[in-house]
């Protein structure tokens, strides 16, 4: 039997290499994901503002954050986040919110909080856009 599969697999060595990516590419957004940490919808972000009055971090940059933004959101860019993690210290026993664009880069700004000393941080899914698609206020 283990010959006939060896067989199989050599003589649709193509196929497997199909059906192997594809499932990697599949896999890929669940462990991505994993490595942000935690995340929350804009529901849950609500709430943690509203009852825990979280930070909400946004970390593009100063011309895309001018262009709208959560109420009260602090603005902080990625690339400037290691070097200025001090500038919201205090806020390190309260729950903070990190926001991008769509939500790719605020994965990475959560880890950087998390190596400074930050416990309780959350991505937003999907960032400001799918803050604006919800409805929710932005500010200019």
């Amino acid at each position: 039997m283990k010959p006939d599969l060896m067989k199989f697999f050599l003589d649709n060595i193509y196929l497997v290499a199909v059906a192997f990516v594809s499932g990697a590419m599949l896999l890929w957004p669940l462990l991505r994901r994993g490595a942000g940490g935690a995340s929350v919808n804009t529901l849950e972000a609500t709430q943690l503002i509203n009852r825990q009055d979280a930070l909400v971090l946004d970390v593009r940059n100063a011309e895309e954050f001018q262009n709208g933004h959560i109420l009260n959101a602090r603005n902080i860019p990625l690339a400037q986040l290691d070097a200025r993690a001090s500038d919201i210290a205090r806020h390190k026993g309260k729950p903070v919110i990190v926001a991008c664009e769509t939500g790719n880069r605020s994965g990475g700004a959560a880890a950087v909080l998390r190596k400074h000393g930050f416990t309780q941080v959350f991505n937003l899914n999907g960032g400001i856009a799918a803050w604006q698609q919800a409805g929710l206020p932005v500010e200019k």
